[in-house]
């Protein structure tokens, strides 16, 4: 059948053929192959800007849809997808998005997910199959013997790709959302497998309702009695925000399958949640019983393929299929059940994590660099997992064992059970709890003006806190969340959770309830006016640092939250990306002097006077710089049997000992007990070394400028000094806003 589109030749199709014959031999595709793929076809690498990494991905995708052409697997029936399961796995994992991916929402369906899609739409001989979005054609790629195919994709690249993978199929490139006029000139469909983008629209832009207006495109465009396969974003449920829209969508149709998969995007580089609808076009109901599991694979012992409906003409009604007729099916009229998520029934009870304490320290593993392979060094799990990536730290950090650990956390079983929580989580757990039973040498009073501690007889204790310094990727998120739920199930119910952004709250969220929780539990403080209490009688309260520190005339969101809190709260405050406190000191900045900053003053203060409280410090940077520890007033790295008398007296000593001083710092903290810090492994990590050969005039054009740049600050340090905005002798700032202004008019000239 002729395309409707003057398509030009693939040019990248070398590539794809490459990639699709290692497919067939069955060996693991990684990531040197896909680039030494692109690097053969393109003549050079992606470092002489030949291709991009966006790039390769397009190429597997491609070459995934000339491999299962040749049919490499059968798919009758759901037990075919396990062989669509088998090749995911041969695949590497997608890391790198581009612009125009995510401007025209291009996230291509996993190939197992496109077999499950497949399978469920019931395809005959005789069906006319729609795909809508066809990307690089995964989801039709998979599509059993019909009639006739008819693909829509926008982007002209990956039309061209379709063109050579379905020479037959009536291929377009139109927005999906408008279907219903632009192929009013073809044949119905009488099925329809469809993936659309979530969250932009041609035209509009960022648009939430994007998948619901090509949802409903379909719908209108299918034969009746004809089937839509659709993989939605996982909001799209009869909630009640959403429950309006979600009848409208679906009117005149009835739901037959709702399947909720949890991390099947992995491969694609993200862990989002997706449903999977099966619909038919006939009158029915949108009520419907939710299957949800966290593969693929779990799914193919719990659902069945739904029967076809009966196609017919547009001037008569389509009919479901029908179970048989009851005696007293008219001695009532049964009311429509509420959607909701049916959970294969599961232990779940609240455990105490089984550990072994090590008296000796585990054995170090072999050094790399200056890394060591990260093992909890006194703990031995009897049922945690390993971390999904490896961890390392440093040979500093490394060779100091942390203390024999006495706290046993109580969680839900399935938290360890189903690797929740990786051994690495789940130590920061126990090591935050043993913190948390120790206090603080000495009895204090908060100063009644300022941010410090006063030893008074008369006092309360203060409890000592934890640090977690992971760095990005190993789940701070999901520790601190670990580390509240602890708590919470040994009767703790109030607790605090301060952050950098109001935008993070669905992260939160997200952690707190993938460990169990609710999300309704975690609730942002801005849901209560500044001058009125906070009626939650117990969750996770969830406050932003630029909202710790706003005022209002006489009332304060600090004091609002010490109200909630009351003076005896025992909770935990996990202050994530703590770092954001590290202005509490001031000091001398590149423009002069600073006062301490509100949000860190704010910080401190909240810990001052909720001295029982469970601290948790969370940040990446947390011995990077010794301001990053100034906020930290629960370590005990100052006050009664330390070294420093105080906050300053600290912060001067440390700071003359530069980095060196810092990392001593954090080893003595680790062999407390009360700091960790790992990072993700760079084992696998390919990179190359771009070098630019500068050639003599550009170096001397270069060394001209660089000394001429050096005489002007020496000149403009010389008078900032003699007109006395700087001290020349002890390098001290006299007027910060003469030297501002100085600095500024240098800078933009």
């Amino acid at each position: 059948m002729s395309d409707l589109l003057d398509l030009p030749p693939v040019t990248d199709r070398p590539a794809a053929i490459t990639i699709a014959l290692a497919l067939a031999s069955g060996e693991p595709i990684t990531r040197r192959a896909l680039n030494n793929a692109m690097t053969a076809a393109f003549g050079g690498t992606d470092a002489e800007g030949r291709w991009t990494q966006r790039d390769s991905f397009e190429m597997l995708e491609h070459a995934l849809a000339l491999h299962v052409t040749k049919q490499p697997y059968p798919l009758a029936d759901i037990a075919g997808v396990t062989h669509a399961a088998a090749l995911m796995e041969r695949l590497p994992t997608q890391t790198v998005r581009s612009e125009e991916q995510i401007e025209l929402q291009q996230f291509s369906t996993p190939i197992d997910i496109g077999a499950l899609a497949a399978v469920m739409a019931a395809i005959g001989p005789d069906d006319i199959v729609l795909e809508p979005s066809a990307g690089n054609g995964l989801l039709a790629v998979q599509v059993p013997h019909h009639a006739n195919l008819q693909l829509n994709e926008i982007d002209p690249r990956r039309r061209e790709r379709l063109a050579s993978v379905f020479p037959k199929a009536i291929i377009t490139g139109h927005d999906g959302a408008s279907l219903v006029s632009l192929h009013a000139s073809l044949e119905r469909p009488t099925v329809v497998l469809m993936n659309p983008p979530f969250s932009r629209s041609v035209g509009r832009g960022a648009d939430n309702l994007a998948a619901l207006r090509h949802l409903q495109a379909a719908i209108r465009r299918v034969s009746l009695g004809g089937r839509i396969v659709a993989i939605m974003p996982d909001w799209f449920a009869p909630s009640a925000q959403l429950k309006a829209a979600y009848e409208a969508v679906l009117t005149g149709c009835t739901v037959r399958t709702s399947l909720r998969l949890e991390s099947c995007y992995r491969k694609h580089g993200t862990d989002i949640a997706v449903r999977l609808y099966v619909i038919d076009k006939v009158a029915g109901g949108t009520t419907h019983t939710v299957i949800q599991r966290r593969s693929v694979l779990d799914f193919l012992d719990v659902v069945e393929v739904p029967a076809r409906a009966e196609l017919v003409s547009e001037g008569r009604s389509a009919k479901a299929p029908t179970a048989g007729v009851s005696l007293f099916g008219a001695a009532r009229i049964a009311k429509p059940t509420v959607a909701r998520t049916y959970h294969k029934p599961v232990r779940n009870a609240v455990l105490p994590v089984g550990y072994t304490p090590l008296t000796a320290p585990a054995p170090l593993a072999e050094q790399v660099g200056v890394y060591l392979p990260y093992r909890p060094s006194r703990i031995v799990f009897e049922a945690a997992g390993e971390h999904p990536t490896a961890l390392v730290e440093s040979v500093a950090m490394g060779s100091i064992p942390a203390p024999v650990p006495a706290h046993i956390p109580h969680l839900p079983e399935r938290t360890v059970s189903e690797r929740m929580l990786s051994s690495s989580q789940l130590e920061t757990v126990i090591y935050a709890g043993h913190a948390w039973s120790q206090m603080l040498p000495g009895t204090f009073k908060p100063d009644k003006e300022g941010v410090g501690l006063t030893l008074d007889e008369n006092g309360r204790s203060y409890r000592k806190g934890f640090f977690l310094g992971d760095g990005t990727g190993a789940g701070k998120g999901r520790q601190v969340a670990a580390c509240i739920l602890d708590s919470w199930l040994q009767g703790r119910r109030r607790h605090i959770w301060v952050t950098k952004n109001e935008s993070l709250l669905e992260d939160a969220r997200r952690d707190w309830s993938a460990l169990g929780g609710m999300a309704a539990d975690v609730q942002p403080v801005s849901n209560w006016k500044i001058d009125e209490a906070i009626r939650l009688e117990e969750g996770v309260l969830f406050v932003t640092y630029p909202t710790l520190r706003s005022m209002r005339t006489e009332s304060s969101r600090l004091q609002q939250i010490l109200d909630w809190a009351g003076p005896d709260f025992d909770g935990v405050i996990a202050f994530d990306e703590a770092h954001e406190m590290g202005g509490v000191a001031g000091g001398e900045g590149a423009l002069g002097k600073k006062d301490g900053s509100q949000q860190g003053i704010c910080g401190v203060l909240l810990q001052n006077h909720l001295p029982d409280a469970r601290v948790l410090y969370a940040s990446a940077t947390g011995a990077s710089d010794v301001n990053n520890l100034a906020y930290a007033v629960r370590l005990g790295l100052w006050g009664p049997e330390t070294a420093f008398a105080g906050r300053e007296t600290f912060i001067a000593e440390i700071r003359k000992g530069g980095i060196a001083a810092m990392e001593l710092v954090a080893r003595d903290l680790k062999a407390l007990g009360l700091y960790t810090a790992r990072a993700l492994s760079f084992a696998g990590v390919e990179y190359d070394v771009l070098k630019h050969e500068l050639t003599p005039l550009q170096i001397e054009i270069y060394d001209t400028y660089a000394q001429a740049w050096s005489v002007i600050h020496q000149n403009m340090e010389a008078a900032l000094e003699f007109t006395n905005v700087v001290d020349g002798l002890e390098g001290g700032t006299l007027n910060s806003g003469a030297k501002a202004a100085a600095r500024s008019r240098l800078e933009s000239c």
